[in-house]
Order: C-alpha cells, then structure tokens, then sequence
C-alpha cells in the first residue's frame, strides 16, 4: 500500500507542477482577453444594451455545436463495425494510372478521423493530392458500441492488411500520431506491402522526452497497475469514452480553452473569426469512444511497457520487430508538441531497418494538432514531404 501510495503520489505531484505553469499563463491570458473584451463597454463606446447582445452571441456560438463533416468528395468503398475504408481519389485516378496508392491513418484519441480533412482550406488530403498522390485512401475509425468494445490491437492491423489489398497490395502508409504507431506495427509486421511508410506526432519511443501524458500513465500505471483504466472503461460500458479523453486534453492546456473562449468573445461580430472557432470546436467538441479492449492494451503494451521500441511486442503471435521496416521512411514532429515530443517520433529513425539515406527528420513550427490542421504545417511540411513521396512513387 506504501508503494502504491508514494508512486500515485509521484503521478499529482508531476501534474501539479504541469498545471502550476499552465495557471499562471491561464491567468495572465485571462486578464489580457477579458480586459480587451469589455473595454468598449467601460469608456462608453458600446451601450450596455450591445454588450448584453455580444454576451448572448457569444454564449450561443459556444453551446451551437454541429457534427463533423467530410469537405473533400469520397465514398465508402470497404466496411466493417469499427472502421470505414473512403476513397478520396480525384476523379479518373485510377484509370490507368500507376502511381502508388496511398493510405492515410488519422489519429484515434477520442476525436473522429475528420481531422485529416478538417476544412476546405486546412485538409491534409488535399495537400496529399495536389503532391501527385492522387489514388489517396483514408481509414475512417468509428465511435466504439457494445458490439465493438472487444475490438483488439489484431483486428486493427487486419482492417489495414485488407485495405491495402483492396488497394492493389501496396501502398505509401502514412500514420498521424496514435494512427503512426499503428502503421509502425502494421509495417513491421507486413513490410512488403508498404511502398513508404510516413508517421507525424506518432509516439514510438513512449517514454523519450517529455510528455505529461506519457509520464503521468506510466507512473500510475507503475503504482496501480491497469485498475484505474480498467474502471474508466468500466464506466464506459466497455469503452474508453471520448469524452474522459477530451477531458485530459483540456487539462493539460487548460489556458489554451480558455483562450479560445476569450478570443471568440473579442471577435464575436468577425463572421470568419466565428466560422473558424466554430469548424475546430466541432471537431474538438465531438468525442466518440474507443473499444475497451484496445484501449487496455495500448495502455499496457505501449504507454507502460514501451514494447514496441524494446521488441517485445507481440501482435497476433508475432512479434513486432521495427528492423523488419526497410522501406522509405518520413518523420515529422512538432517543435512544441507536448503530446508528442519529437525525441518520441525520432526514435524510430535508430529502431527501422530503413537505411539512413533514405531516412528523412522534419521538425514543424507549432504543436500536435498544428501538425495535422495548422496552416503552416500543411503549407510548408507536408508538401515537401509528399513530394518526395511522390518521386519514389
């Protein structure tokens, strides 16, 4: 009991110290943003009558939630209970052309996959397609049910495997954080179906640099063992719900929320200011669970143990050996990425059988999401990148 009581002690102390850094820049973000937003009102430049409107403007729009939506044209072309296979070729692509096709694996932490197609204007798959790599897929990963909760690590890998058959047998895997080390393992379990294997913000090395959610899981899963994620699934009914995940994302950048609020509050009348606060809060908002019996697993296997970087990992009785990857590899991390520090991402660059010439670093301005939705990424990462994909392709 001792033990369990000093390592859960560990885990809110390593918070604590998080957050207290995160408070004081909460509070200086929240002085600046409200002073800002009422200072018409107090020297008489609004009436009271507007503020009581711009108030209930911006009460509204943050309650006006509406469900994601896919902006680039696809269908349905493979199906099964937890996953869509959407073919987003552009029209004609795969009439006689011989360009690799490639497969894209969005993140799954709780939020739909719509983030690799996030607006018309920020749309991963768009930049993709006007790289050349115009016979594009994506997995779509849907909200787990009770007829999905037992789903494992081994029917993921296997919706992939059937995918890329359908696909033609090969493809350029590219994998966006939890969707990176999936198509780590999938590669190394099935290295020659995959042309060239892509990974951004995906942890590999669980355990290199710093990441609060990385440390914080594997200290309490140190002193309780799976217990307290066991009954957060519990309390799912068998899934880890969505929304606890949202919960620990707020958490760990409270400021940042509360900046967003704040920020909507000063810009309530700028209809492109509303429009862009409401297409990321509609995505971030909207949570979908994912199956329990996944969900434990990578908990075990992957945040605590850190099997896939040690070797230890088995997957459908097979162990997972990274070296067994020889195929183009392409690594990009985000400069501030606290889910993800970088040190997690290129630890994969020592780990693969890829040789070093064909090993590419990138390293984004900006953090997580940015490196899937952020303007900067998409304009000037992801096009170098896919271009070189594109050659080999």
């Amino acid at each position: 009991m001792a033990t369990t009581t000093r390592g859960l002690g560990a885990a809110l102390r390593h918070l604590t110290a998080y957050n207290a850094t995160n408070a004081a820049q909460t509070a200086i973000g929240l002085t600046r943003a409200a002073g800002t937003a009422w200072f018409d009102a107090v020297t008489g430049a609004t009436t009271p009558s507007d503020v009581a409107t711009r108030g209930m403007l911006w009460w509204s729009t943050m309650l006006d939630r509406r469900e994601p939506r896919w902006h680039r044209a696809n269908e349905i072309v493979f199906s099964t209970p937890f996953a869509h296979l959407r073919d987003f070729s552009e029209a004609g692509a795969q009439d006689g052309n011989d360009v690799v096709p490639t497969l894209v694996l969005p993140p799954q932490a709780g939020h739909s996959s719509h983030v690799v197609d996030f607006s018309p204007h920020q749309s991963q798959l768009d930049v993709l397609a006007s790289a050349g790599l115009t016979r594009l897929y994506a997995l779509e990963w849907r909200p787990a049910t009770v007829a999905t909760r037992d789903v494992t690590i081994t029917d993921y890998v296997t919706v992939i495997d059937r995918s890329i058959r359908r696909m033609g047998g090969r493809a350029n895997l590219v994998g966006d954080c939890q969707g990176g080390w999936l198509a780590a393992i999938y590669a190394a379990l099935h290295p020659e179906r995959v042309h060239t294997l892509t990974l951004a913000g995906a942890p590999i090395d669980f355990h290199a640099g710093e990441s609060v959610v990385a440390s914080s899981t594997r200290v309490l899963a140190g002193a309780l063992g799976l217990a307290p994620f066991r009954a957060l699934v519990a309390i799912g009914g068998g899934a880890m719900p969505g929304r606890a995940a949202l919960a620990n994302f707020i958490a760990i950048q409270p400021q940042a929320q509360i900046s967003r609020q704040l920020q909507l509050l000063e810009n309530i009348t700028d209809d492109a200011h509303v429009e862009r606060y409401r297409m990321f809060e509609d995505w971030f908002s909207h949570t979908q669970d994912i199956p329990g019996a996944f969900y434990l697993w990578l908990v075990e296997h992957l945040f605590h143990r850190n099997e896939l970087i040690t070797g230890d990992l088995v997957v459908g009785g097979r162990r997972v050996d990274l070296a067994a990857i020889t195929c183009p590899l392409f690594l990009l991390a985000g400069s501030t990425d606290h889910i993800t520090p970088p040190a997690q991402l290129f630890a994969a660059a020592d780990a693969v059988g890829t040789p070093p010439t064909q090993v590419a670093l990138r390293t984004a301005k900006g953090g997580h999401l940015g490196l899937f939705m952020g303007r900067d990424a998409l304009r000037e990462d992801w096009p170098a990148l896919m271009a070189e994909v594109r050659t080999l392709s």
